[in-house]
């Protein structure tokens, strides 16, 4: 038996059929293949802030592979992002390989599939509470012993997800593919207070999107589109298509990506409304994503990279290629696996290539760079100002953006937004002001500096004898894998309205101080706070790791 596109589900005994022939109700207790935790001690562990810090961004000049120095005058990024924690997958006795493969996130919860590659069927769910994504906790966790799930949503307190199973050693699926429908409360799955399952042709079920009180699940060589009924999931309409990889909703409208033959797009009865070809190698058993953007559908084309289409007339408009860090070998294969857009930032998730940055321009979309992470990047969702990364055996990975808020832009709006080099330098003398949002590599201050935006440094940032360093918005230093340090000599002031963090320490020499402007500022210090003698501390602040 072939394992089908991406992952696969789950076995148990059935104790009730209710009058529908695909649906199928399973207790808890006779439920010996699910395994639940919602123990917040023993989740706790699966938070990880080693490779917390600022992301380094490797950016090709003109995509041949030359990686640009980090030289003195080069300029400074702009994209100035920190990894903000990682979640580590799930492991249950022998099952030890999974692997993060979808990512959903709504309100004050993500929601991550896991899957195991190969021809064994493992995988999991969990909750993870991102209400303070500077402090992510997992709040409940399900691990399936025999089946894979691939893609998830959640709506109304259920949790609806989607994968695969081997039917052949199931007494009761009656297909491979299935959907099933899990209670939620307050962020804890509750497998005791019922599970509905549903199965549809297929070999694996390979993405579900949520319309109102509709479910639409695709499943892949020789599978179906079903529309489920979310309450008792019978199933309301059924399209048979070739090879469903994924499915994107909008305005009544449905795309379906057929490795078949590219884009069909159905209405929300099933019935087809236009076809566009795409000469393209999706590979056997792999999820590409596909969605909608304004009139525009954007396609993960594997190798090729995304594969920007007009709606209307159903031409492409662009390729977005892959980006290689040349210095990072892949950590498996380089394929684009699905996209995501925050405003003019469209970020990619290409596989052992990681995930990669461009510029939304429009009418175009420049490639920038490609972040140092690490892990087989399969998806990525973004919300707000955080990106969230299914990052195969790196589990989730948590981005913090660090876009320039437009109340910020308003009330800096006077300054200059700054453009010069990535190792800045305030001479003694100097008062300079500026804004924007951009990545360091270094801060030196001999005069008077503010900041009005949102920033990372990837090195040390010296506020010298008698200077003054003001920000306003956001500032983030170093890594935990290279921690760094604000160091504020005698005499000298850093001067916070917004949100600090370092990976490192805050160094406070003798004389100096930090002054912190209004109620709401936060600082996050991952090293040491050392203070000298007649440090001055003022202000109100929110001290997240006490260290003060």
């Amino acid at each position: 038996m072939r394992k089908g596109i991406l992952c696969i589900f789950l076995m148990a005994i059935v104790l009730v059929t209710s009058c529908s022939d695909e649906t199928t109700i399973f207790i808890d207790e006779q439920q010996s293949n699910i395994f639940e935790e919602n123990d917040p001690v023993n989740l706790a562990g699966s938070v990880n802030f080693d490779n917390a810090g600022v992301i380094d961004i490797t950016i090709d000049d003109n995509y041949s592979g030359k990686r640009m120095s980090k030289a003195a005058d080069e300029p400074a990024g702009n994209y100035p992002l920190t990894m903000i924690a990682q979640v580590n997958p799930p492991t249950y006795g022998s099952i030890t390989s999974l692997t993060a493969a979808h990512v959903f996130v709504e309100n004050n919860y993500a929601y991550v599939a896991y899957n195991t590659a190969g021809e064994d069927y493992s995988g999991a769910i969990d909750i993870i509470n991102v209400s303070d994504p500077t402090n992510p906790a997992v709040t409940s966790r399900v691990v399936f012993t025999n089946a894979d799930i691939n893609s998830l949503q959640y709506a109304d307190g259920f949790l609806y997800a989607v994968g695969g199973l081997d039917a052949s050693s199931s007494f009761t699926a009656t297909s491979n593919s299935f959907i099933t429908k899990i209670p939620v409360f307050g962020g804890v799955m509750d497998t005791g207070a019922g599970v509905l399952y549903g199965f549809q042709p297929g070999d694996n079920a390979t993405d579900i999107v949520l319309d109102g009180n509709e479910a639409y699940v695709t499943s892949g060589k020789d599978g179906t589109i079903t529309i489920y009924d979310t309450k008792d999931l019978d199933i309301k309409k059924e399209e048979a298509f070739a090879d469903l990889r994924s499915l994107a909703f909008d305005d009544n409208k449905v795309a379906l990506l057929d490795a078949s033959m590219g884009i069909r797009v159905l209405d929300d009865k099933l019935k087809l409304k236009k076809e566009i070809a795409i000469d393209t190698d999706f590979g056997l058993y792999t999820k590409r994503s596909i969605d909608f953007v304004g009139d525009k559908i954007i396609v993960a084309e594997g190798t090729k990279g995304a594969g920007v289409y007009s709606y209307d007339s159903g031409t492409l408009l662009q390729y977005i290629p892959i980006i290689i860090d040349p210095n990072l070998p892949a950590a498996g294969d380089i394929v684009n696996n699905a996209v995501a857009i925050n405003e003019d930032m469209v970020l990619m998730a290409n596989g052992g290539a990681g995930l990669s940055v461009s510029d939304d321009e429009g009418n175009t979309t420049e490639p920038y760079g490609v972040m140092n992470l690490d892990g087989s990047i399969n998806f990525v969702q973004t919300q707000g100002d955080y990106a969230f990364a299914a990052s195969g055996q790196q589990g989730l990975q948590i981005i913090k953006l660090n876009r320039l808020s437009l109340s910020l832009a308003a009330q800096c709006s006077s300054l200059i937004e700054y453009s010069g080099t990535s190792k800045l330098v305030i001479n003694e003398g100097e008062d300079i002001a500026f804004s924007g949002s951009k990545s360091f590599n270094s801060i030196k201050v001999d005069g008077s500096l503010l900041m009005c935006g949102s920033w990372t440094v990837r090195n040390d940032v010296d506020v010298n004898k008698d200077a003054l360093m003001a920000m306003n918005g956001s500032i983030s230093v170093g890594s935990n894998k290279k921690q760094k340090e604000i160091k504020i000599e005698t005499g000298g002031t850093l001067r916070v309205e917004g949100n600090l963090t370092i990976y490192g320490d805050l160094d406070l020499k003798d004389g100096s101080s930090i002054e912190f402007i209004g109620e709401n500022s936060v600082v996050n210090i991952f090293g040491e706070v050392k203070m000298g003698d007649d440090v001055s501390v003022l202000g109100t602040f929110l001290d997240v790791q006490n260290k003060f």
